[in-house]
């Protein structure tokens, strides 16, 4: 990456964003690139049979939770939208391209980092195809350079049954910020988990081992290059 770059992470929940890229977030920003996070959902009320029902207060803590995040990652600006937690596909595909086309427009990304198509997780398939909509390569636009990200305990546990299985050909080496991404993720109190589970913090090591020990570096996060221009 180079620092005339500006970077957007597209996420459909809160804390996707930091198990996906937390640990490449903190690297960019600490080499002086400018990194732009939105999430479009509000990532909690499908725990309650009822969205009407939900607690307000666990909603407010939740945002809450994703503007310290930002802060301790320094992320350069933080978009918050209320997409109905697992049920984006109640939501007009078009609504949600337009959503992230005007952060795009506002932004100016060079490079998009984004859902993997095959996820468990509906929002996250769905936050795919929008993102690839929203940014075809139209002459004039900036965005050159689109990834997908793995988020564990969806893309894993989605066992390639709903669509290409992720096949990452980047890795970003993140021996330095793994602590950062680790760190961030426990500012989620309410989203982190116990080992085994897959967003515990032992896991998300262990899985940036992995990949760090296929990129012959000793810790990395993957992604799926889907577009590039040159």
């Amino acid at each position: 990456m180079r620092s005339m770059d500006s970077i957007l992470v597209i996420a459909a929940h809160p804390d996707d964003e930091v198990l996906s890229c937390g640990g490449t977030i903190a690297r960019f920003v600490e080499e002086g690139i400018e990194v732009y996070v939105a999430i479009l959902g509000e990532g909690i009320t499908s725990r309650y049979n009822n969205r009407a029902i939900a607690d307000s207060q666990d909603l407010k803590k939740l945002k809450e939770s994703c503007k310290s995040v930002a802060e301790f990652l320094g992320i350069k600006e933080l978009f918050l939208f209320d997409l109905p937690d697992n049920r984006f596909d109640t939501v007009s595909l078009l609504d949600i391209i337009k959503i992230i086309e005007s952060i795009i427009d506002k932004v100016k990304p060079s490079i998009i980092f984004t859902h993997h198509s095959g996820d468990l997780n509906i929002d996250h398939s769905i936050v795919h195809r929008a993102t690839i909509t929203a940014t075809r390569p139209i002459l004039g636009k900036t965005v050159k350079t689109v990834y997908t990200y793995e988020i564990p305990s969806s893309t894993d546990w989605a066992f390639g049954q709903f669509g290409t299985t992720f096949k990452p050909n980047v890795f970003i080496d993140i021996e330095k910020t793994l602590e950062k991404k680790v760190n961030a993720m426990l500012i989620y109190e309410s989203e982190v988990r116990a080992f085994p589970h897959p967003r515990s913090p032992d896991a998300l090591k262990a899985v940036s081992y992995r990949w760090g020990s296929i990129a012959g570096v000793k810790a990395a996060e993957a992604f799926e290059l889907i577009r590039e221009i040159k």
